[in-house]
């Protein structure tokens, strides 16, 4: 069809539309409707090169829909060469904010589609030789509104046993001095900016998490170095942090007692205290641990400052073990039982 003319583009819509009905009545043919050429149209229209419009925005709603929960249609993006193609539509946003809150919608689909191809360790693969680190990097710098999205990105390809290689990669690219400071200094949010201070935290604290658990070598020495730099000023940041999300812990845990009725089962109530603040606290302590493992100074002040706010060394052991009996059923069952030791290792010697 041509969409130059309004009668065509029109129809275009319609049979988007038509798609994204049939997805939501029979979420079974996602994989037939993604292997029968609609992924591929659907990656030539967002690259298409012709002035934004509403159809290129719901090219990447549909798109982001197929790819949201499953596999098969994730490899098929990175076996077609999806991931340079969103890597290249992404690269726009680097130094131009989106026009209209439409198209900011489109941007938003774009950086979810990534993340769920994260998912899939090939992708992964393909987005480190296709430079999406750096390109994440130069977003963060940038200080557009893109550069929420590029958070969560680095956050996925960064995360778990398969984000290895992305990790040391990201130190190599002088990482650090991008995300160093969004861990000192959250920016204030606005209108515009959609990730709540609790979310840019989490995903910050969840890269920096990432690259102590995968890194090794020069690199986490890098890493290590952050934490003793400018007189360990990242570790008096790690210990406010800790202490406003043990505060929020509380609470919600104050709130789960309260309104307890003895009906929710235990997933239910662990999940509430997640969202509530302890899913933060964990990988707050997670750094603590690792980095008070690293040397005798940053223990010593760490208990300091514990010490000086009411805190205690045992109220992160106590988090740590819980975290470390909790790493979940999914995944990787032998990095899961490796990281549990790891972890329980760490506590011991706390």
């Amino acid at each position: 069809m041509d969409e130059s003319v309004k009668e065509e583009a029109n129809g275009v819509h319609t049979t988007l539309g038509i798609f994204e009905n049939i997805m939501e009545l029979r979420p079974d043919v996602v994989v037939d409707v993604g292997k029968q050429g609609l992924i591929q149209w659907l990656l030539k229209r967002i690259k298409a090169k012709m002035p934004y419009d509403g159809n290129k925005l719901y090219s990447s709603e549909i798109l982001s829909i197929l790819l949201q929960n499953n596999e098969e249609n994730r490899a098929l993006v990175g076996e077609i060469g999806g991931i340079d193609n969103l890597l290249q539509q992404l690269a726009y946003y680097k130094r131009h904010d989106p026009s209209s809150p439409d198209e900011q919608e489109m941007m938003e689909n774009l950086f979810d589609c990534l993340c769920s191809c994260l998912m899939d360790k090939q992708n992964r693969d393909r987005f480190l030789r296709g430079e999406g680190l750096q390109l994440m990097n130069l977003i963060l710098r940038e200080k557009k509104l893109s550069r929420n999205g590029s958070l969560k990105v680095l956050n996925h390809a960064l995360s778990g046993p398969q984000g290895k290689d992305n990790c040391n990669k990201f130190v190599d690219i002088l990482g650090l001095r991008t995300i160093f400071p969004l861990f000192m200094k959250t920016p204030k949010k606005n209108r515009k900016r959609m990730l709540s201070t609790e979310e840019h935290e989490e995903h910050v604290i969840s890269i920096i998490a990432n690259m102590l658990r995968n890194c090794r070598g020069t690199q986490r020495q890098r890493l290590m170095t952050k934490f003793v730099e400018n007189d360990m000023e990242k570790v008096d940041r790690l210990m406010e942090l800790h202490f406003k999300y043990m505060e929020k812990v509380e609470m919600i845990d104050a709130e789960i007692d309260e309104k307890n009725t003895g009906e929710e089962d235990e997933d239910e109530i662990y999940l509430k205290r997640l969202n509530g603040g302890l899913f933060s606290l964990q990988l707050i302590d997670y750094i603590t641990l690792e980095v008070c493992n690293s040397g005798p100074n940053i223990k010593k002040r760490v208990t300091h400052i514990l010490n000086m706010r009411g805190g205690t060394l045992k109220t992160i052991r106590q988090i740590m073990r819980e975290y470390a009996g909790n790493l979940g059923e999914d995944g990787d069952k032998e990095w899961q039982e490796q990281e549990q030791r790891h972890i329980l290792k760490m506590v011991d010697k706390l």
